[in-house]
């Protein structure tokens, strides 16, 4: 690899480990086969090296443009895992709803209602989750 392609590796690797979670990252990795091993690696240099880290749009920017693609092109299994790292990057509810009302307006209703659905059990799951968790005032 070069030396262009390796820096691309370690800041895609930081970033994606920082939006996605480590654990995340590291299972995709460990459990890559010869069918996907070069995806992988695409992904984390190309999408996470080269476009997460470029300067101009914030993290919490790019986060919400990805969930509005995302979205808008029905990948609700991709949209879920970016809804539950949204814990990483500031975003808020508040702001994931805004996104989805622009999805219904620019993409169609029944895009942003599947989205919607997504966005309620997601966080649904990641509030009884924390209300779960050690110390928490429910728990």
């Amino acid at each position: 690899m070069s030396d262009s392609r390796d820096e691309s590796w370690a800041r895609g690797l930081e970033v994606r480990k920082a939006v996605l979670g480590a654990a995340h990252v590291e299972r995709a990795l460990d459990g890559a086969t010869d069918l996907d091993r070069d995806f992988q690696a695409y992904i984390t240099r190309s999408a996470w090296g080269e476009i997460w880290t470029r300067p101009g749009l914030s993290l919490q920017t790019r986060h919400l443009l990805t969930i509005v693609m995302l979205a808008t092109l029905n990948r609700q299994e991709e949209l879920a895992m970016h809804l539950e790292a949204t814990a990483n990057t500031g975003v808020s509810p508040e702001e994931i709803r805004e996104a989805l009302m622009q999805v219904a307006v620019y993409a169609g209703v029944p895009a942003a209602h599947a989205a919607i659905k997504t966005a309620k059990r997601v966080l649904a799951a990641r509030a009884a989750a924390a209300a779960q968790e050690p110390g928490s005032s429910d728990g």
